[in-house]
C-alpha cells in the first residue's frame, strides 16, 4: 500500500488500467479457448498403421515414428505390431504427442503478464517526480515477484507445458525438418514469443516464462550471498548455449549422424515438470540440477541451455524498451554492476554490443546514484541516453 500510495493520480490511472486490461486479455483467451479430446476420437491399436494414425493425432508419420522410437523412414504403412511395437510403448507415445497440444489461452496469459511488466518498468516502477535520493524505493520487489508466482504457476502447473518459449522455436526447426504438417503455425507462435521478447527486452523470459520465473523465485531467496557475487563469464555459458543450438540443428536434419529427426533438447525439457511428465532421468537431472544451481547461480538453464534465451539474446538489440545508460551521468561507479546478476549492466557500461542477456529484473534501476540509468523506450526516450 505504501507503494501504491506514493504514486501519482496518473500512475495509478495507469495501474489500475494495465491490469484491467491484462484481466480482459485473459478473460478473453479463456472464453475462445478450444475444446481438445483428451484421447483420439478412436482407440489406437498396435493392429493400426502409422499412416492411419496420424491424421487423428495431427503429427506426421516422420514425428510419430520418432515418437515411437523407429526410423523415421520406416514404412508407414505395415501394422504397428509388424514393426516391434508394443501397445504400452504406443500409449506412451500417445499420451506424449498429445501433451503437446498447445493450451491457447497461455498465449493470452503470456501476453497480459509481457504487458504488465512492460508498463510497471517504463510507467509505474519509479514514483513520479521522485528524486534520486529515494532510489531505494524504486522498482519494489513485491510487484515482480507476485509476478513470477502468478507465471510459474499459470503458465506452467494450471495450463501445463505447451505453448512455452523454448517448444516455440524449437517446433519451427522440427516442422522444417518435416517433424508437423505445417510448418508456418510454428512460425506464427515462434514470432508471438519473439514479439514479447523484443518489445520490452526478454521480457518474456523475465517476466512469464515458468521455468525462468522458478528459477529467478530461487535466485531471489537470501542464500548464498557470497557465491552470487561471483558471475559465470557470459563468453563461457553463452558458447555452451549457443553449441546446444547448433549441434540441435546438425543432429534435426541428419547433417551429423546421418538420421533425421533427433532433437537434443528432448532429454533435458524442463518444461516436462508443469505436467509432471519426467519421461527420463536426464529430463529429471536436467530440472533438479536447474533448481538446485538456482539458488546460487543466476538462471542456469536459460544461461546454459535455452534455445530461446539463445535467439533472444541475439535479438535484444531490436527491443523497442530496455534499459538505457546516461554516459553523460555515468561515473562508472560500479553499483548497477554489482546489482546485475547476469552481467548485463557491465556490458553496457563496457558499451559492448553483444553483452550478457539481461531479463528485465529491475534490480539495477534503483541502485545508481547519479540517476543515470533507467528503463525507457528507444523512440520517445531521453536523448540523451544510450545503451552502451
Amino acid at each position: 500500500m505504501a507503494y501504491f500510495a506514493r504514486l501519482s493520480k496518473i500512475q495509478r490511472y495507469w495501474f489500475v488500467g494495465t491490469l484491467t486490461v491484462a484481466v480482459g486479455i485473459v478473460v478473453i483467451g479463456w472464453l475462445s479457448e478450444p475444446k481438445y479430446a483428451a484421447t483420439p476420437d478412436s482407440a489406437l491399436s498396435v493392429d493400426m498403421s502409422i499412416k492411419e494414425m496420424v491424421p487423428k493425432l495431427g503429427v506426421t508419420g516422420k514425428a510419430l515414428a520418432r515418437e515411437l522410437g523407429l526410423p523415421v523412414d520406416v514404412p508407414k504403412g505395415k501394422p504397428l505390431k509388424k514393426l516391434g511395437v508394443s501397445q504400452t510403448d504406443l500409449d506412451h507415445a500417445t499420451q506424449h504427442v498429445l501433451s503437446h497440444r498447445p493450451s491457447k489461452v497461455k498465449y493470452y496469459v503470456f501476453a497480459s503478464l509481457v504487458l504488465w511488466g512492460l508498463v510497471f518498468l517504463t510507467r509505474l516502477g519509479r514514483p513520479d517526480d521522485s528524486p534520486a535520493s529515494e532510489r531505494k524505493s524504486w522498482y519494489p520487489l513485491a510487484p515482480y515477484i507476485l509476478t513470477l508466482v502468478v507465471a510459474s504457476l499459470a503458465c506452467g502447473f494450471l495450463l501445463g507445458k505447451s505453448p512455452n518459449p523454448m517448444e516455440g522455436i524449437v517446433k519451427v526447426f522440427k516442422a522444417m525438418a518435416g517433424l508437423y504438417p505445417s510448418v508456418w503455425d510454428k512460425v506464427v507462435a515462434w514470432l508471438f514469443f519473439m514479439a514479447l521478447a523484443i518489445v520490452g527486452n526478454k521480457l518474456v523470459c523475465g517476466w512469464a516464462c515458468p521455468f525462468g520465473a522458478l528459477q529467478e523465485l530461487l535466485y531471489s531467496l537470501p542464500f548464498f550471498k557470497r557465491i552470487k557475487r561471483r558471475r559465470v563469464p557470459f563468453l563461457f555459458s553463452n558458447l555452451i548455449r549457443g553449441g546446444l543450438f547448433l549441434s540441435m540443428l546438425l543432429l534435426l536434419f541428419g547433417i551429423v549422424g546421418n538420421k533425421k529427426g533427433f532433437v537434443v533438447y528432448h532429454s533435458m525439457n524442463p518444461f516436462n515438470l508443469f505436467n509432471l511428465d519426467i519421461e527420463s532421468w536426464s529430463i529429471l537431472f536436467t530440472i533438479v540440477v536447474a533448481l538446485l544451481l538456482g539458488l546460487a547461480v543466476y538462471r542456469p538453464f536459460c544461461q546454459f541451455i535455452c534455445p530461446f534465451g539463445f535467439v533472444s539474446w541475439l535479438a535484444e538489440r531490436g527491443s523497442l524498451a530496455r534499459v538505457r545508460i546516461s554516459r553523460a551521468d555515468c561515473t562508472q561507479c560500479g553499483a548497477c554492476s554489482r546489482a546485475c546478476p547476469s552481467g548485463a549492466a557491465q556490458s553496457k557500461v563496457e558499451g559492448k554490443v553483444f553483452g550478457a542477456d539481461c531479463y528485465s529484473c529491475t534490480r539495477c534501476l534503483k541502485v545508481c546514484p547519479e540517476d543515470a540509468i533507467t528503463y525507457c523506450f528507444v523512440l520517445g526516450g531521453d536523448r540523451n541516453r544510450n545503451d552502451s
